[in-house]
């Protein structure tokens, strides 16, 4: 039952950490005046929406992030320990108890993350708008893709046959 209960909460947290983001970001998208745009501000939506849903949702996230977090969603719930319960979010995300590649890959995205938040801040409206957007779009794949994969992880037939990288699962 623990493990169940670290299981749901680890996807709910993530889940609550990827809303979070997608309510930041909407205002400045929300914000952006289309009756204005002229040929530069609807080509660069256009980009930063196919680039943002390609790099971000699909294969960020939909090729990536996504089944792994529903096979360490998994491991999770057969292999719960205090901490990772308490922690499952992270845990989930790959912060600890993870392969040495896996910890890094965790840090080094969410430090660029970061980085580029503070970045794009920086940026007048409709720019900030438009990178947004993408933002907005890619962040939004990933969210329905983690409920995805974490539903197949255990509701799907068969075994879900994505490496959790722990330490004791090697890919």
């Amino acid at each position: 039952m623990a493990g169940t209960i670290g299981a749901i909460w680890g996807i709910l947290g993530l889940s609550l950490i990827l809303l979070r983001g997608l309510s930041s970001v909407w205002p400045y998208v929300e914000e952006l005046d289309f009756r204005v745009f002229g040929p530069v501000e609807w080509i660069s939506l256009v980009i930063s929406l196919l680039f943002m849903g390609y790099a971000e949702g699909y294969k960020g996230f939909q090729l990536k992030f996504s089944p792994r977090v529903g096979a360490r969603a998994l491991y999770l719930k057969n292999h719960p320990t205090p901490v990772r319960i308490v922690f499952a979010p992270l845990f989930c995300m790959g912060f600890f108890h993870a392969t040495k590649v896996r910890k890094i890959i965790a840090y080094a995205v969410t430090t660029m993350v970061i980085l580029l938040i503070v970045i794009v801040r920086q940026l007048p409206q409709p720019w900030r708008g438009i990178i947004d957007a993408g933002v907005l779009f890619g962040l939004g794949w990933g969210l329905f893709s983690v409920w995805v994969y974490c539903f197949k992880a255990f509701f799907g037939r068969g075994t879900y046959a994505v490496s959790p990288e722990t330490p004791d699962r090697q890919a």
